[in-house]
């Protein structure tokens, strides 16, 4: 299953079924799980764990040290990714730094698309979409289905609320909450991301009250304190106590 021009280091863990492709490059901390499949001439270098049945394609560089000037060799950080993810070609990944917690940490059943960055310290929940060449700067937090567009631009330490959605070329400077939709540069709210939540079950009782919250939150001229009070008072939603706990959580800001 390791192609014979493949450099595998002898103290690297790999599953037996690891499919490894011609003239990867794999180091001696990596750790690959069952299922997995490495394309010709990638790169998994670092202290990496790769979960299960993942398929990480040809000119991918994962687990690389972070471009942080104040990372140092030596230092103790790691990547880890879940199970069943697809990182296509030319996709970079770096481990984390010791100052941002030490890990970059990718879940489950992402789909990354050609020449994605993810950089030191991002966490990635399950089920998002990164679109080509979409990265994120540093401690980036992206919460489940999430989707990036082409060529979208995550400033370090944003957020990005579980079911949001950015456009295309969208620069986002600070957090975007969940079911939001934001487009442009510097990102600002388009709306809620209805058809996206709508495929994944959201009732139309859903929608219409995150659609209400979004009124609240950005039509409604009241200040963002006095938004979150009149959110608190819809009890009936869970969705809206996920909302308003994000916007609470935020360190930048929500985008505006």
């Amino acid at each position: 299953m390791i192609d014979p021009t493949a450099r595998v280091a002898p103290t690297a863990r790999l599953a037996p079924d690891v499919e490894v492709g011609p003239y990867a490059v794999i180091g001696p901390q990596v750790e690959i799980g069952p299922g997995c499949v490495i394309g010709p001439h990638t790169l998994i270098t670092g202290n990496t764990r790769i979960g299960r049945n993942n398929h990480i394609f040809q000119f991918g560089s994962i687990g690389e040290i972070p471009q942080d000037k104040k990372y140092h060799p030596g230092d103790d950080s790691r990547l880890e990714i879940g199970d069943r993810n697809t990182i296509r070609e030319f996709c970079t990944i770096n481990t984390g730094t010791v100052g941002g917690g030490g890990v970059t940490r990718i879940g489950d059943d992402n789909w990354l698309m050609a020449y994605v960055h993810i950089a030191h310290d991002c966490i990635i929940g399950n089920h998002t979409i990164f679109a080509n060449s979409s990265s994120l700067a540093g401690h980036v937090l992206v919460e489940d289905h999430v989707i990036l567009g082409g060529f979208a631009l995550v400033h370090q330490f944003c957020a990005l609320g579980a079911h949001s959605f950015l456009a295309v070329s969208s620069v986002v400077l600070k957090d975007v909450p969940p079911f939001v939709m934001a487009e442009g540069n510097s990102a600002r709210p388009r709306g809620i991301n209805a058809e996206g939540m709508r495929r994944r079950g959201f009732s139309n009782v859903d929608l219409a009250a995150i659609r209400g919250a979004y009124k609240t939150l950005y039509r409604s001229g009241l200040r963002l304190q006095d938004a979150l009070a009149v959110l608190d008072g819809e009890a009936d939603c869970e969705h809206l106590a996920s909302l308003a706990s994000f916007i609470r959580q935020s360190r930048r800001g929500i985008i505006r």
